[in-house]
């Protein structure tokens, strides 16, 4: 909203200073900064009427040291990520972006989905919450929409580099074609680093571009269930999902910004992106509110962030990194995610073969997700989050590298 009123101002009335909301990079510091305040200031006041409210999570018995002292405490904290992210969006952001609408529309779904879940399993006292089947179908919903919209809305679109000398960096414009429609992503660690979706319907013969949608997007609706299940997971232990979600934020942030910056995808010869550089202000709202809710969510924690928070995290990561055309990146960037997943996966599938094989069920890992099976081994809480966020900053950085090594 203020973006259109400075734009308005130096227009029509060359207010002095106006001209710097053209700028994301300023706007995107006015956002981090605007939802750190908001999830600092307000936050304590959502914690304190969740107090008041008695909106407390009911924590089962696992066994866990300490677990039993975090009975009782707020949760549904996901609320202050959505506000603290939404503010800054609505007042910073340019709102007519098919990005940042698509962004606003994934947060508050999978926020109602997510409040949902929580709500029943406060008010209704019913521990398991929302269904599986109804979660999941959410989900795919969401992953739905975000696919076709990515496919089929004509402001969706990507430019190729030519191969003019790389000299003439300065005048990118010159060396980049029209804008045009395309299912191309980035697959790492290869020469040729593009692949077209298209490909896997080619045997179809010509003209089998025109359905390319029907592979396209039952991949978004996989990546996007994927991720927000992925981080899901991961919220079992103070600090965990918000710290690691932050880390991973960030660096889909130096993505954006790269991707939707002319210069800077010609250079490092990545994708460009046209209008995606718009993302970079909601990135930088959304990693200022994952941090402010850190300072409260932190050991000892005094507020979680419930599925209200971690199936929005997980939305919201997805959908940005399929934006900017770097899914395939997420088992990388997101290992975290990926490995929390991976491990109640394993657990689950080995229990059931081994029960059906010999009449007894065992275990691989001593609790799943792996958070709980190092609490378990005896570690404590910090120090397990502390190394998960240490992994989740090599990951980053892994990730980072596979823009130049191909």
């Amino acid at each position: 909203m203020l973006y259109y009123l400075f734009e308005f101002l130096e227009k029509n009335y060359q207010v002095p200073g106006a001209g710097l909301f053209q700028f994301i990079t300023f706007r995107a510091a006015l956002a981090v900064l605007l939802s750190l305040l908001i999830a600092t200031v307000y936050g304590k006041k959502i914690i304190l009427y969740l107090q008041k409210k008695q909106i407390g999570e009911t924590v089962r018995d696992l066994g866990l040291e300490g677990q039993k002292q975090k009975s009782g405490t707020p949760t549904m904290g996901g609320i202050i990520i959505i506000i603290a992210t939404l503010i800054p969006v609505l007042l910073f952001a340019k709102l007519d972006n098919i990005y940042v609408m698509l962004l606003i529309v994934t947060t508050l779904w999978m926020g109602i989905i997510g409040f949902i879940d929580d709500y029943i399993k406060i008010f209704k006292k019913d521990k398991g919450g929302l269904k599986g089947k109804f979660k999941v179908l959410g989900q795919v919903v969401l992953g739905l929409i975000v696919g076709a919209t990515l496919y089929f809305h004509p402001e969706v679109t990507m430019k190729e580099h030519s191969k003019l000398n790389s000299s003439l960096v300065y005048n990118a414009e010159r060396q980049i074609s029209e804008e045009i429609k395309s299912t191309k992503t980035t697959i790492p660690l290869v020469k040729n680093n593009e692949l077209d979706y298209t490909s896997f319907i080619s045997w179809m013969g010509d003209g089998a571009e025109k359905y390319a949608w029907l592979i396209f997007i039952p991949i978004i609706i996989i990546i996007v269930t994927a991720v927000s299940n992925g981080a899901n997971l991961t919220d079992g232990i103070d600090g965990l999902a918000a710290g690691t979600s932050a880390i991973i934020v960030l660096t889909l942030g130096i993505f954006t910004w790269i991707s939707g910056n002319i210069i800077f995808s010609n250079y490092l010869d990545i994708m460009f992106i046209p209008r995606a550089g718009e993302l970079v202000v909601f990135v930088a709202a959304f990693l200022g509110a994952l941090v402010g809710f850190l300072w409260y969510n932190a050991f000892p924690a005094q507020i979680f962030m419930g599925d209200t928070g971690s199936l929005t995290i997980g939305g919201v990561i997805a959908v940005i990194a399929i934006i900017i055309r770097k899914e395939l990146l997420i088992p990388v960037l997101c290992g975290i995610f990926f490995a929390e997943s991976i491990s109640v996966m394993l657990q689950v599938g080995y229990f059931k073969y081994t029960k059906k094989r010999f009449g007894e069920g065992r275990r691989i890992f001593l609790m799943a997700p792996l958070h709980h099976h190092y609490q378990k081994k005896g570690y404590h809480e910090s120090k397990i989050v502390t190394r998960f966020w240490i992994v989740g900053i090599l990951l980053a950085i892994v990730t980072i590298v596979t823009l130049k090594v191909r």
